[in-house]
């Protein structure tokens, strides 16, 4: 397994950055919503940036499996080798777990290939591009009180990078706070 530390170092994977690591996840995120759009336009492409991880035809062909139990929401995709895609933007910091496969996953911090098994955990702000090597099944745990997918969807994944849950604004706030300490 590939260590990844040095790889999320200033990234929103983790807990401290600098105004220019600030700079770099916002190009970034610009960058994979521009791709995402080219992406989407491409003809045989499924799929809607709009409304991820609810589109039919990418369900069907990545099934998806839903557990509520204890608090908990569990969601499961498998995902068919060869495949290209983006994740939503997910709106809380949760446990992830690669059961079975590989992928190689391009985010703010670089390129990172995983090979299951692994866990790691997804902080606020996390958009991902993904290439499927091997066919995958990734599974991701959501503490929640909802019950039904319908519910727990608009709480773990945001419309866009202006929701407040996974805006940079409040890291470059609390960036300026620090240097007004200084």
């Amino acid at each position: 397994m590939e260590d990844t530390s040095d790889q999320t170092k200033g990234s929103l994977t983790t807990s401290v950055y600098t105004l220019e690591d600030i700079d770099r996840i916002e190009d970034f995120r610009e960058s994979i919503i521009d791709f995402e759009k080219q992406l989407s336009g491409i003809e045989g492409s499924y799929g809607d940036a709009d409304k991820p991880g609810q589109e039919k035809v990418a369900n069907d062909i990545n099934t998806l499996t839903h557990t509520f139990a204890g608090g908990c929401y569990v969601r499961e995709i498998n995902m068919p080798k060869g495949q290209l895609m983006t994740t939503g933007i997910h709106k809380k910091e949760h446990p992830f777990f690669v059961l079975k496969g590989d992928v190689s996953i391009l985010t703010d911090a670089g390129i990172v290939r995983i090979v299951a098994p692994y866990s790691g955990v997804t902080k606020p702000g996390t958009k991902r591009l993904i290439y499927i090597n091997e066919d995958t099944i990734w599974a991701t745990v959501h503490a929640t009180d909802k019950e039904t997918v319908e519910e727990v969807i608009p709480d773990i994944i945001a419309k866009d990078f202006s929701d407040p849950e996974v805006s940079l604004e409040k890291a470059r706030e609390m960036l300026r706070i620090e240097s007004d300490k200084s």
